[in-house]
């Protein structure tokens, strides 16, 4: 949408049409649109193969094809999907590739449907951004990070728009609870699980101002462009180091100034290292305000796990061992015995018991 928003505005004087299709809406509009005829197709990688596969739009007279973020595309696993859209559209055509990270998969992608590419690069990976000022607090626990966030949210009256990126689903629920109470009517959230109008709300009243605070999971690290975001907080830190790059990347936007703060746990040694590894920069590390409450609850993640100790079986050693058979006892001992039924019958009835014939 925000592509489209922006192909639109570059066009606005030029006589051409631009359609966008998504997932997450009914198909047919979308369907309509396209079939209506349009210069320019803006599409997620399900959604076109849904309109190519219904034969609603025709390939042949395709001439340019722009896959952005592909990298992120695989990773989310869009792979087949990809491999589809490119079979099916003509030989003769120009590919255009965006990717932050050429990772080992875009390059196998490159070197099957590319032929004898150029290759730009505008700024090397990790590359940290001038123009954001970055911090770092040491945070023991969960319920901590959420005291810290309200403190600052509250005391600080710079964070007029703020993005705060979580690492979990179920984490950005939990941390949007936490701070309902305290920030009414302030606050947005938005990850894969929210239906595709209820991510367009709060993205759309996030830019307008309507909230102050939009929490996320890492579903907008790289697409969401809104300006003038103030702070970037990272409530938690981003299992891939470059992610780190395009959630801070989020603030200081058009050459302004912004300001990323990022809460780091005992736990999150590791991932420090190979962010700032990455962008050969150190974060600083800043005390933590002196009234803030430290926290001493745990989550059920955060609680040390008890792992039951399994005993050891003492094998015998074999000289120990006995026969693998015995002796039965004389109560389950059987013995074949041929029986005389004339001579049971005989002595049980005094007379031999013979079948009569058939009258």
């Amino acid at each position: 949408m925000q592509v489209l928003e922006t192909v639109n505005q570059v066009t606005a004087y030029m006589n051409l049409t631009a359609v966008g299709v998504y997932g997450g809406v009914n198909l047919k509009p979308q369907a309509a649109q396209v079939q209506q005829g349009m210069d320019i197709l803006v599409a997620t990688p399900g959604r076109l193969v849904d309109l190519l596969s219904s034969g609603v739009l025709k390939t042949k007279a395709i001439k340019k094809l722009v896959i952005d973020e592909v990298d992120e595309m695989l990773d989310l696993g869009f792979r087949t999907q990809l491999k589809i859209i490119l079979d099916l559209l003509p030989p003769k055509r120009q590919n255009l590739l965006f990717s932050a990270t050429l990772t080992t998969e875009v390059e196998k992608l490159i070197e099957t449907f590319f032929n004898n590419p150029i290759r730009v690069e505008a700024a090397p990976v990790g590359t940290p951004l001038e123009n954001i000022a970055q911090t770092a607090y040491a945070v023991p626990n969960f319920y901590t990070k959420v005291n810290l966030l309200k403190l600052l949210l509250s005391q600080d009256a710079t964070m007029t728009k703020v993005l705060v990126f979580v690492a979990t689903k179920q984490l950005a629920d939990q941390v949007y609870e936490e701070l309902d109470a305290k920030f009414p009517d302030q606050l947005g959230i938005i990850h894969s699980n929210k239906a595709q109008n209820q991510r367009f709300e709060a993205v759309g009243n996030f830019k307008s101002g309507a909230f102050r605070i939009l929490i996320a999971t890492d579903i907008i690290a790289r697409g969401l462009d809104v300006a003038e975001v103030s702070h970037v907080i990272n409530f938690d830190m981003p299992d891939v180091p470059e992610n780190y790059i395009h959630r801070i990347g989020r603030t200081g936007r058009a050459d302004q100034q912004g300001i990323a703060i990022t809460f780091i746990t005992p736990t999150d040694q590791e991932k420090q290292e190979a962010i700032e590894a990455l962008m050969n920069y150190q974060i600083p590390l800043v005390p933590l305000p002196e009234d803030l409450a430290i926290s001493e609850v745990l989550t059920d993640d955060e609680k040390p796990k008890v792992y039951m100790k399994t005993p050891e079986v003492k094998v015998p050693k074999r000289e120990d061992v006995g026969p693998a058979f015995h002796e039965k006892l004389a109560k389950n001992k059987k013995v074949n015995v041929r029986r005389d039924h004339a001579a049971e019958k005989m002595l049980k009835y005094g007379r031999p018991i013979k079948r009569s014939g058939k009258k």
